[in-house]
């Protein structure tokens, strides 16, 4: 019958709107939490760029005996999908590109970039493969002068060629 059929549909458009109000719920919460979640990583990527970028800061001056450097991010009004910039000055030089630099210099800056980051949060193992294989004999021994520093933290296995670097080694396999 006619009545029976319209209190079945209306029954089932009752269901169909209590669901459709929950899903309504569960998105709405599920939007909250992704949003707190942003904030959160965001406010931590932050916090931890800005103590990377001042130990960066610090720690590139000591590699190149003298100069700066920075790290800037390529879209700060967005920084969770932002690039990073490495800014360095050596010492007597103007402001460079990476680009520019010489294959030692950057070994220095990417030396500079992962410590200014074991200073964040140390790791207990670090390998480094041939980090000295582009220096000079000057930025050797400031090299090796850091990883003697952090060895009080970090246990560091060196594949080197560079005999400075083996001599200043605890033990040689």
């Amino acid at each position: 019958s006619s009545i029976e059929r319209a209190e079945e549909e209306s029954k089932r458009l009752d269901d169909i709107t209590a669901q459709k109000r929950d899903l309504e719920v569960a998105a709405a919460t599920l939007r909250r939490t992704i949003d707190k979640l942003n904030d959160t990583s965001r406010q931590r990527f932050v916090k931890t760029f800005e103590q990377v970028r001042d130990n960066f800061a610090g720690l590139i001056p000591r590699l190149f005996g003298g100069g700066k450097g920075t790290l800037e991010l390529l879209a700060p009004a967005n920084p969770l999908e932002s690039g990073v910039d490495v800014v360095v000055r050596p010492p007597g030089k103007k402001l460079n590109s990476i680009e520019l630099m010489s294959g030692g210099e950057k070994a220095l800056c990417a030396i500079g970039l992962i410590f200014s980051m074991f200073l964040v949060r140390p790791s207990p193992l670090c390998v480094l493969d041939e980090g000295d294989a582009p220096l000079d004999e000057a930025n050797v021994v400031r090299y090796l002068s850091l990883i003697k520093e952090f060895s009080a933290r970090t246990q560091f296995l060196m594949i080197t060629h560079n005999k400075n670097s083996m001599a200043a080694c605890g033990s040689l396999v």
